[in-house]
């Protein structure tokens, strides 16, 4: 049985950090537990991230108890960690409504709250932004202090270290870097920085070390003022011994830790020793994900993001089917088909490497890795690498496949260009939460993909109209030689039977999937379904007959297909799940006028507007921006009988 939520007037007072800095270290102790009996609570009922933020409870007390916030910078990498920032800073009465529509954001936004200092959805950045506010300060009020909260699994992405590099040139004063060590990001860490950062902590040379010098200062060796120029022994002898110390000091700071970050004295005691320090200081601690909560902390990655579930049986709740119903089976998520295909053709093919940037579970390439340990590499919170790695695997006659969300692709652009697409090498990105992806909000979107690789030589780019698609797609994308992408929603697929046999496409050939006389959409990618729904509807209900292209693919486009069919309808619409600026809508226009096709009328374009969209369910984002089955009938409809009419 998990504890019943506590209450106290101590806590029930606590509006803002001021209230935190009234209390005493025990009192701390006390909200801290509360708070995270709070937020269990809270996230059992609205779903969210999870497991990140129950392990930086103490932290978040300790930061707001000994920083006036928001005068002085709290900066939190990603924000999976930030939600009991969120209840401390004015926020608590609204955790309700976390990443719905309307509600508050599940990551930290600048314009939700003066305590949110610098927006995160993306991995890595809080050290950077940190290092230009406290540069900034310097100029402006230099007594303030900037902390920059950054997990372990951030710290492997590039530039992390490009800011410590330049952070330790300036010297910047006033600066912290708080290393949020749990050993993981979303899935467990991988590479040379975690096994560092464990041997902070179970290093035998390490350990001899702090044992050593306790020795030498009783002895009299070590001269009093030296050994009490920290707070505690355990603190300078870990500072000057252990191997991040070393790592951290040649970056030009100043290293304490390794510190529980449970122990809130502990931690206060690290973090009151930062302050004084005339340099920047990162304060390492050792925390466990999902700290509080037994199944989070046994499971932290099924627990890291999660749907509302049962506090006390710690087990996720799912919707009723009625007794005298037949259930119908699970859908396939596009994800695990994804997986399940490579899978497949790893087997047959030894060529196949896959390659993750730190999210197995989110690609579906968990799996792989259990099964073909050997086939799957996961490079840690660095896409860049990613890229460029895959481009050197290609090189040497293998077949990368590169799975990587679209939103997290972006800051491989680049390499994207410059390492693969220049060298025809055959790389291939799986782009994974192509479309609206709900309620991550605007820094998870993955709508602009197709804009960003169209423009981009050598490159092929489609997407499947269904899960059986995408198999195929995946096959036709690893054997083409040449760069290509495909990209998938979030979500499920539609439960349609998957061939056995994996087939080779036709590059650049699309395929007519409804014939109709009055209207057409060129749709590209699963949002087929959609036009096909609009088409059932149009039909039914409006007497207007539609005709529906499924396009595979945006580059290249089936010029052949669309000189035949756009020009023959009054009314021609393009629907994609992506930004209309760039997408395939403005791709299809622009070949329809550099060919001078004749059409009857304009094209007209359904997809996202020129605007970031916010957190809210796929479906909701899909009418908010009007491409919806609804908002494609109401158009369709209105246009056909106002052509009649006329």
């Amino acid at each position: 049985m998990m504890p019943a939520r506590m209450t106290s007037k101590r806590i029930d007072s606590l509006k803002l950090p001021e209230g935190l800095r009234q209390l005493s270290v025990s009192e701390l102790e006390s909200v801290a537990q509360e708070l995270r009996n709070e937020l269990i609570d809270t996230v059992s009922e609205s779903g969210g991230h999870f497991a990140s933020s129950l392990g930086a409870t103490e932290i978040t007390v300790a930061l707001h108890h000994l920083f006036n916030t928001p005068n002085d910078r709290l900066i939190w990498d990603v924000g999976h960690q930030a939600y009991v920032h969120k209840m401390v800073t004015g926020r608590r009465d609204r955790m309700g409504s976390i990443r719905t529509n309307k509600g508050l954001s599940g990551f930290l936004k600048r314009c939700e709250s003066d305590y949110d200092a610098f927006g995160a959805g993306h991995a890595g950045t809080s050290i950077s932004a940190a290092v230009g506010m406290r540069h900034a300060l310097d100029k402006i009020d230099p007594e303030r202090f900037v902390v920059a909260i950054i997990g372990d699994g951030s710290l492997t992405s590039g530039m992390a270290f490009e800011a410590l590099n330049h952070a330790g040139d300036l010297g910047l004063k006033r600066l912290i870097v708080v290393l949020n060590d749990n050993e993981m990001s979303i899935s467990q860490n991988v590479g040379a920085l975690s096994w560092l950062f464990s041997r902070a902590m179970t290093g035998e040379t390490s350990s001899r070390a702090r044992d050593k010098f306790k020795s030498l200062y009783k002895r009299g060796y070590v001269p009093e003022l030296l050994y009490k120029a920290m707070d505690r022994a355990e603190e300078a002898t870990q500072g000057f011994f252990s191997s991040p110390a070393m790592l951290f000091e040649a970056f030009g700071f100043r290293y304490i830790g390794p510190v529980d970050g449970h122990d809130l004295p502990a931690l206060i005691r690290a973090l009151e020793n930062a302050k004084r320090q005339d340099i920047p200081v990162l304060v390492h601690c050792r925390t466990v994900k999902g700290k509080g909560y037994e199944p989070a902390e046994e499971d932290p990655i099924l627990w890291h993001g999660v749907v509302p579930f049962d506090r006390q049986r710690g087990e996720f709740r799912s919707a009723t089917v009625p007794a005298n119903s037949h259930a119908p089976k699970k859908l396939p998520s596009y994800t695990g088909v994804f997986a399940e295909t490579l899978i497949e053709m790893a087997r047959a093919d030894k060529r196949i490497i896959a390659i993750t940037a730190a999210m197995p579970s989110g690609t579906g390439l968990d799996k792989m890795q259990k099964e073909l340990p050997e086939q799957t590499v996961d490079v840690g919170i660095c896409e860049q690498h990613a890229v460029t790695y895959a481009a050197g695997l290609a090189c040497e006659g293998l077949r990368p496949v590169a799975a990587i969300y679209s939103t997290f692709l972006q800051r491989a652009y680049d390499q994207v260009v410059h390492d693969v697409c220049i060298q025809k090498l055959p790389v291939t990105f799986a782009i994974d939460r192509g479309g609206v992806v709900g309620n991550d909000g605007e820094t998870h979107q993955g709508v602009f993909d197709v804009a960003y690789l169209r423009t981009v030589p050598n490159i092929t780019i489609m997407s499947p109209k269904d899960e059986n698609e995408l198999r195929h797609m995946l096959f036709t994308a690893v054997n083409l030689g040449s760069p290509a992408a495909v990209r998938y929603p979030r979500g499920n697929g539609i439960g349609v039977q998957l061939d056995p046999q994996l087939k080779q496409l036709a590059v650049g050939k699309g395929e007519i999937v409804r014939q109709g006389d009055d209207a057409l959409i060129v749709a590209f990618g699963p949002i087929v379904q959609t036009a096909l729904q609009a088409a059932e509807i149009l039909a039914r209900d409006h007497q207007v007959s539609t005709t529906v292209i499924n396009a595979r693919f945006a580059k290249p486009l089936d010029t052949e297909l669309l000189s035949a069919e756009l020009p023959k309808y009054g009314l021609v619409c393009t629907l994609e799940d992506h930004a209309l600026s760039g997408g395939f809508g403005s791709a299809v226009v622009e070949f329809a006028n550099d060919a001078g096709l004749a059409l009857k009328g304009p094209i007209k374009r359904f997809g996202v507007d020129d605007s970031f969209v916010p957190h809210a369910s796929q479906a909701e984002q899909h009418a908010l921006h009007g491409y919806d089955t609804k908002s494609l009938v109401a158009f369709i409809s209105s246009a056909t009988r106002l052509r009649r009419v006329a």
